[in-house]
């Protein structure tokens, strides 16, 4: 193990305070990521550690320091994002991410996307009819998807959102539930209806819902219909058998737009039940103006520690993977 020690030049001195951000927090991320030391001088940083992490580390802050150059400020999530594409070789890429403005919240917070991957898919969903977006939690999804629906809708490109998961215990197996269905349904739909309150407002919200120009329900409810001027927002997909991923995706009409999202490694159907998004993949992959966008753990956008979760358990599921082949082949060679 070679410990170097390395400069990185700033040539205005007010900018080093700039790149070490609120609290020091943006050089304290990069010293605890990338496991080195950095301290300040007289118009440079130093960077001390191992030679691939002080590499890397210079890479970061020599992005950093051009977003300084065109914004002035730099965020802690903004660093923790380059330094994750900064161990694929990536970190360059972060100054090719649109920051445009889909919508803004009902409390005027804006709505952009934040990674390159979520770039990929706003502009995906711009430019098809049926998008599938798939990867792990937190990488924005289905909040992305709700945010370029909600604002086709205001802009009056469509006429109705209809919003939908595969919901088995609040009644995909047992049909018609009377009276109480929307007790036992809004429980599962809860998270569609945060995005929904957030964006557009409970009372925007409430009056849309009860003139019809909104819909949020499981997905059994698409049978027999046909779905005109409308954006249709499929969440939780890996829970659909491939009968219901077929039946949801002949309903929508013209004038009409799908997005599908979900994550193939959090399957909660039955042992030896076939995910409907899975099958689908193969299926439509080579479709014009359907388009898949997969996120990776680089585009999560929750807490730092969600991408190493997701991370530890990709680990744990390819060695447990390993293990169940390992021991099928044991079996097959007792049997023999």
């Amino acid at each position: 193990m070679t410990i170097i020690s390395k400069e990185f030049q700033v040539t205005h001195s007010e900018d080093i305070a700039r790149i070490y951000g609120k609290y020091d927090e943006n050089i304290t991320t990069i010293e605890q990521q990338l496991g080195v030391e950095i301290d300040s001088g007289d118009g440079f940083l130093s960077i001390k550690g191992e030679e691939e992490a002080v590499e890397k580390s210079l890479n970061v802050l020599q992005e950093i320091l051009k977003i300084i150059s065109k914004k002035g400020v730099v965020t802690k999530d903004k660093t923790e994002y380059i330094i994750s594409l900064s161990q694929k070789g990536k970190e360059e890429r972060y100054q090719s991410l649109d920051s445009t403005v889909i919508c803004y919240t009902v409390k005027g917070k804006p709505i952009k996307p934040k990674t390159l991957g979520q770039q990929r898919y706003i502009q995906a969903i711009k430019n098809n009819d049926v998008i599938f977006g798939i990867g792990p939690a937190g990488t924005g999804k289905t909040y992305l998807a709700m945010a370029m629906a909600i604002t086709a809708f205001k802009n009056g490109e469509v006429d109705r959102l209809i919003l939908t998961r595969p919901a088995v215990e609040a009644g995909e197996k047992l049909g018609f539930l009377p009276g109480d269905l929307q007790d036992k349904v809004d429980p599962y739909l809860r998270p569609l209806y945060d995005a929904l309150f957030e964006i557009m407002g409970s009372d925007t919200f409430q009056r849309n819902l009860d003139k019809g120009l909104i819909e949020v329900a499981p997905l059994a409810y698409m049978r027999g219909r046909t779905l005109e001027r409308a954006y249709i927002i499929l969440d939780e997909a890996q829970n659909t058998t491939p009968e219901q991923m077929k039946m949801f995706l002949t309903r929508f009409g013209s004038g009409s737009k799908v997005i599908v999202t979900g994550d193939i490694t959090q399957i909660d159907l039955p042992y030896g039940k076939q995910s409907g998004l899975k099958q689908v993949m193969g299926i439509l992959k080579n479709i014009e103006g359907i388009t898949f966008t997969y996120f990776d753990k680089s585009d999560v956008v929750r807490h730092r520690l969600v991408e190493q979760i997701i991370d530890a358990y990709d680990k744990f599921d390819k060695f447990r993977k390993k293990k169940d082949q390992e021991m099928e082949k044991a079996k097959e060679h007792e049997e023999k």
